[in-house]
C-alpha cells in the first residue's frame, strides 16, 4: 500500500506542476474561473506558482507533507469555483454537462489529496 500512495503522491505532484504551468502558458483556460470581483490576471498567475510550488514540495521529502497538505488546501478552495460554474448560464468549462462532470471530479481530488496526505 506504501508504494501505491507513494506513486499516486508523485503522480499528484506532477499533476499539479503542469497546471500551474498551464496558468502561465495558457491563461484564457482559468481566467473564466476567476470572480469577477477579484483581479483575475493577478490570481491566475499567483495560483499558478502556488500550484507549482506546492508540486515540487511533493518531491522533496523534508517537504512532502507540506505539499500534500497544500494539495488539499487548495483542492478544497476550487471546489467553490466548480460549483458556482455548474449553475452559470455559460460554464467557464465549456458545457453544463461538463460542469457536472467537474463538480464531482473535484470531490475525487480532494479524496485523493487526503489520501496522499494523511499518514
Amino acid at each position: 500500500m506504501k508504494n501505491i500512495k507513494h506513486v499516486l503522491t508523485i503522480f499528484f505532484g506532477v499533476f499539479i506542476i503542469v497546471g500551474g504551468i498551464v496558468h502561465f502558458v495558457k491563461p484564457e483556460m482559468y481566467l473564466p474561473f476567476i470572480p469577477d470581483f477579484l483581479p483575475a490576471t493577478l490570481v491566475n498567475y499567483a495560483s499558478g506558482a502556488a500550484e507549482i510550488l506546492i508540486g515540487v514540495c511533493v518531491f522533496i521529502p523534508r517537504f512532502r507533507s507540506l505539499g500534500t497538505l497544500g494539495i488539499l488546501v487548495l483542492m478544497v478552495a476550487f471546489l467553490p469555483l466548480h460549483i458556482v460554474d455548474v449553475f452559470k448560464e455559460q460554464p467557464a468549462i465549456g458545457s453544463h454537462n461538463l460542469a457536472l462532470i467537474r463538480l464531482p471530479l473535484q470531490f475525487v481530488l480532494i479524496a485523493w489529496a487526503w489520501f496522499i496526505h494523511k499518514q
